[in-house]
């Protein structure tokens, strides 16, 4: 018997200004320390290609994801003086997704539902 599928998926792109990949670096860590007190954050990492740098995050549902870009937005908001999102995926089931469109709105997100059936689900 598998429990419903409620994992949230957020895939947020980052162009990182001229002259600040290395100060847009040292906020990882800060990022990764913040994490560390959210029960409902599975991973949580950045990786990097020249100025764009992306951020791997998954969620134990979209309650969780809420409550990462509460605990976050202050430091998002430092990130956002030196880089820009160009590119915003969450991936989700329906019912997550429907609850990430309000509050998610102002970040300009593309949704990408899971479908059932075509996923593999390990719990």
């Amino acid at each position: 018997m598998f429990k419903t599928d409620t994992c949230c998926t957020l895939v947020p792109y980052f162009e990182v200004s001229d002259g600040q990949l290395d100060a847009f670096k040292a906020l990882g860590p800060q990022f990764v320390a913040l994490t560390r007190n959210e029960p409902g954050c599975v991973h949580y990492a950045f990786s990097f290609n020249g100025r764009s740098a992306h951020c791997r995050e998954g969620y134990d549902n979209a309650d969780a994801v809420l409550a990462h870009l509460q605990n976050v937005g202050e430091l998002l908001g430092q990130a956002l003086k030196i880089a820009s999102i160009v590119r915003l995926e969450v991936h989700a089931p329906a019912a997550e997704i429907e609850k990430l469109r309000g509050p998610m709105a102002s970040l300009n997100p593309s949704f990408y539902t899971l479908e059932e059936g075509i996923r593999r689900q390990t719990f």
